[in-house]
């Protein structure tokens, strides 16, 4: 069955009653060289970094495009579908597929590190999915503060304007708070682009496939990870403040003239603003300020 052939996917949903719904934010794969490139890129780099078995979590897998590419390479393969009405579809279009396990959830609930241990145990897993455009931010945040470290990687299909903030550098004018965020995890690339027409229906936007490659070991030391976030927050709240103005407005349990003060002992400008801080800048101000905190 050629799950990116518009007549088949449009003949599915029909026979089940179904339809794309906006709401889900779904919008099916129809260019069968993108799941494709997917699933490669995925299993490629698991394969690289990873000499155990080969399992793979998918979000939001719609009729199955990029899932049966997942399952011609994973050892094991588990999708969460939010969408009740694309049970039946699934289980149709994955019925020879031995190695494949639907849950029908809403991920942004599941308790993400019980879920990995029912389904996966203590194999490394990775990530492929192509995520609904209007929560890519929390349920990249709840892989990344939730996942405990299980995760080989995350290749996501997301919003080019998404990739260009989770790529950005502290020089970059699209560098901001989820950048900062995604980056003391690990380190995101950008794989390829694709076009709207690759997709049933067409979105009005172009997408970028990513990966973050995250460490197994982090190259920042931090104190307490809550600080680091509230300080990354803090920092890029009011973005045309400075540092200083920003920061002072939402850690209000540290006073202004001391918190000038930790800014300058970092070795940084007082006039410098949140967006010209790496994330390693952010750790060495965020131990600072647990430090005071502390006192």
């Amino acid at each position: 069955m050629n799950l990116c052939n518009i007549k088949t996917v449009k003949s599915l949903l029909a026979r089940y009653s179904t339809d794309t719904k906006k709401g889900f934010g779904q919008n099916f794969l129809i260019n069968p060289s993108v799941p494709f490139d997917i699933a490669e890129e995925s299993f490629n780099y698991h394969s690289s970094v990873c000499q155990e078995s080969a399992c793979v979590l998918e979000i939001g897998p719609g009729v199955g495009a990029l899932t049966s590419e997942l399952c011609g390479r994973y050892e094991k393969v588990v999708a969460v579908e939010i969408d009740r009405s694309l049970i039946p579809v699934l289980g149709e279009t994955m019925a020879d597929y031995d190695n494949f396990t639907l849950v029908n959830e809403d991920f942004l609930k599941l308790k993400l590190d019980s879920f990995l241990d029912e389904h996966f145990g203590n194999a490394p897993v990775s990530v492929c999915a192509n995520l609904p455009y209007y929560i890519t931010t929390p349920i990249l945040m709840k892989l990344l503060e939730d996942g405990g470290g299980r995760f080989a990687s995350i290749t996501v299909m997301v919003q080019k304007e998404v990739a260009m903030r989770l790529c950005a550098t502290e020089k970059d004018s699209d560098y901001g708070a989820i950048t900062a965020s995604v980056n003391y995890y690990g380190k995101v690339k950008r794989l390829f682009d694709v076009q709207p027409s690759s997709f049933l229906p067409a979105p009005n936007v172009t997408s970028t496939v990513i990966r973050i490659e995250l460490y197994r070991d982090k190259p920042y030391s931090v104190k307490d990870e809550k600080t680091l976030f509230d300080v990354i927050a803090g920092a890029f709240a009011q973005r045309r403040k400075t540092l200083l103005n920003s920061l002072s407005s939402s850690i209000s349990y540290i006073p202004k003239a001391r918190i000038g003060e930790i800014i300058t002992e970092c070795g940084f400008d007082i006039s410098i603003r949140g967006e010209r801080l790496s994330i390693a800048d952010f750790c060495t101000l965020a131990n600072k300020i647990y430090e005071e905190k502390a006192k």
